[in-house]
């Protein structure tokens, strides 16, 4: 075949796909983004990352994210809930309890056994497939302690107090290295951010001299369905817990595979949830006309499906 002429040459690089395909190296030239901890957006919003300095892909990126040589959990993960406002809907706390207690040593969670941190020899040590609710503590007022910080337009670092102010309290137990704290804002309860640009987010602090994991998860059902709910109706009957379990999940999986926000993300600075976020899978419908894809703790869920880092890289709800 002769040589394409500049003409042809422009309009065969004008049709060819832009962007990798699932699994491969993003191609993108531009400098590359590490995570801001808050891929969990709006439906219908892209996730845009954080400028960073520096930063060097230590493992390989050959499934679509690369290591970046912090570290993940290991062993168990503690799951932590910091029930936040006026949690009147006692069905919201079953929903989530049995989801908490429900995925560890699931199929789905599994996924996140193709994730690692390397120690100083350079073995490789995989996320473990071991989850538990580990405690609960309740911050409804002002009344509640150190933990309460309004029902008002919170911002991030009221997110982090609440979490400093129940551990403070002796609500929940001296910070666990292993653990996870969900601040899990009711219906009333306002968040500067929330439903605008993002549905919850994960981030991590030094309190009580500890590097302690945390994330913030809205109730949508009154403030934003459309932006941070899949459906309107959950297969529990609850819409605003149903619709959290996805978030929950997210973020949960997140924090396990990235805590610090310096191991597991792409060149545009998206996590594994990110990359597969508002994606669902194959589906089946509940009596109540609710979609779910997930069974877990004798409870049926609609779940984000979870980017798995072997094979190329994809997007799934079990692994293997």
């Amino acid at each position: 075949m002769p040589p394409l002429g500049r003409a042809s040459l422009l309009l065969s690089l004008l049709l060819s796909p832009v962007g990798a395909s699932a699994g491969q190296p993003d191609p993108d030239p531009a400098p590359e983004l590490r995570p801001d901890g808050k891929g969990a957006v709006p439906r219908g919003q892209s996730h845009q990352g954080q400028v960073p300095g520096p930063a060097s892909v230590s493992g390989t990126s050959a499934n679509g994210i690369g290591y970046h040589g912090g570290p993940v959990i290991l062993g168990q993960t503690n799951v932590y809930y910091i029930w936040y406002g006026a949690w009147t809907d006692t069905a919201a706390r079953t929903i989530l309890d049995a989801f908490a207690q429900g995925i560890g040593g699931s199929p789905y969670f599994g996924i996140n056994g193709t994730y690692y941190s390397l120690d100083a020899s350079g073995a490789s040590h995989p996320v473990s497939n071991a989850v538990a609710l580990a405690g609960e503590s309740f911050c409804t007022s002002a009344a509640s302690g150190a933990c309460w910080q309004g029902a008002s337009n919170l911002s991030d670092s009221a997110i982090q107090a609440v979490v400093a102010g129940a551990l403070a309290s002796g609500a929940l137990k001296t910070p666990d290295p292993n653990g996870v704290y969900f601040v899990l804002t009711s219906p009333e309860v306002t968040k500067s951010g929330f439903c605008t640009s993002y549905c919850g987010w994960h981030t991590h602090a030094t309190l009580q001299g500890l590097d302690v994991k945390y994330a913030f998860v809205g109730d949508a059902a009154t403030q934003c369905p459309s932006a941070c709910m899949e459906q309107t109706i959950g297969p529990n009957g609850d819409a605003g817990a149903d619709g959290m379990a996805s978030v929950v999940a997210h973020e949960l999986e997140e924090a396990v595979t990235d805590p610090d926000l310096n191991a597991w993300y792409d060149r545009r600075g998206r996590e594994n949830a990110d990359k597969c976020a508002w994606t669902f899978g194959t589906t089946s419908t509940a009596p109540n006309g609710a979609l779910y894809n997930l069974t877990l703790g004798g409870r049926e869920y609609l779940i984000q499906r979870n980017w798995v880092n072997a094979a190329g890289g994809y997007c799934a709800l079990q692994y293997p």
